[in-house]
């Protein structure tokens, strides 16, 4: 028997235990699915309000990904294709290109995912827009099961506003995404090493208070928009396999307007992100799509 499966009903329970305090401490009304996959089966650790639809911010980039990358693998979108980055579709919040000092840069579908999933540019949102309408990301999202989760499509638009999800549906795409049953191998590939590159990105969280090889053992996306504070992702064991899959969102969080590391909210991700990866420690039997130490190294 593989290191730690033995050991995953005890780490289960823990984790639920220190769950509840941390985010009764935290303040915030959460709504939360932790999922255990060290026995190589999908257990669910801890469960609360988990149903709940809420705007998921720029977690909700995570199903832009799955709308579009539905369409590359059906080859209805490369990542080769092109656009060019106009100075009247910036936006603002989060992301690179609004500081840019010139525009005009021919951009690859390619680029705009790194992007949108490492910086969560809110312009790479924008511009994949022109790729895959909203319209279509939700037929895709309908067509690979998900009901509760969709963008909101602007009447007469190509773009759309980024929508709601529930704690549920997010689990259950990044577990399909982890276990290599959401999209292609390469897709599936692409994404995860994207989803899993901590030294350019979001670090305030659950990989806040990690080295960098611990930090290259998570693939995740925040949310964060007025009172909501979201991460969710997935935690992979020292090989690259899926070990524990993590939505935690929340909303009438404390201090809003603080939108650093020291949102409590934010801070309870921190101590559930180190509380995780020091319960954690065994071994997944499931298939591994990517290599942390690579990551690690920057390579």
């Amino acid at each position: 028997m593989p290191l730690g499966r033995a050991d995953a009903p005890l780490a289960g329970s823990a984790f639920d235990v220190q769950f509840h305090t941390v985010s009764q401490l935290a303040g915030g009304r959460w709504h939360c699915l932790v999922s255990d996959l060290s026995t190589g089966q999908r257990t669910t650790v801890v469960e609360q309000d988990a149903d709940f639809v809420i705007e998921g911010a720029s977690v909700q980039k995570l199903a832009v990904m799955a709308g579009l990358m539905t369409e590359v693998d059906a080859g209805r979108v490369k990542l080769t294709d092109t656009t060019t980055l106009d100075k009247d579709i910036i936006a603002d919040g989060s992301g690179l290109y609004l500081n840019q000092a010139a525009f005009g840069d021919q951009l690859t579908v390619a680029n705009l995912l790194t992007t949108m999933l490492q910086v969560s540019d809110n312009t790479a949102v924008r511009l994949l827009s022109r790729f895959v309408s909203g319209d279509r990301i939700n037929a895709n999202l309908d067509s690979l099961g998900f009901t509760q989760t969709r963008v909101e499509p602007i009447p007469g638009e190509d773009r759309f506003y980024l929508g709601h999800t529930t704690p549920r549906e997010n689990n259950d795409l990044l577990y399909r995404l982890a276990t290599g049953t959401l999209l292609s191998k390469d897709s599936t590939q692409a994404v995860l090493r994207i989803m899993g590159w901590s030294s350019v990105g979001y670090t305030d969280g659950i990989r806040q208070q990690m080295s960098s090889d611990e930090r290259a053992r998570f693939a995740g996306k925040h949310g964060a928009d007025e009172d909501k504070r979201h991460e969710t992702g997935i935690m992979f064991d020292e090989h690259g396999s899926p070990l524990v899959i993590y939505s935690f969102f929340a909303d009438q969080a404390p201090d809003p307007d603080n939108y650093g590391a020291t949102n409590p909210v934010v801070r309870a991700h921190t101590t559930l992100g180190r509380f995780m990866i020091d319960t954690y420690t065994g071994l997944s039997p499931l298939q591994s799509f990517v290599d942390p130490k690579a990551i690690s190294q920057g390579h």
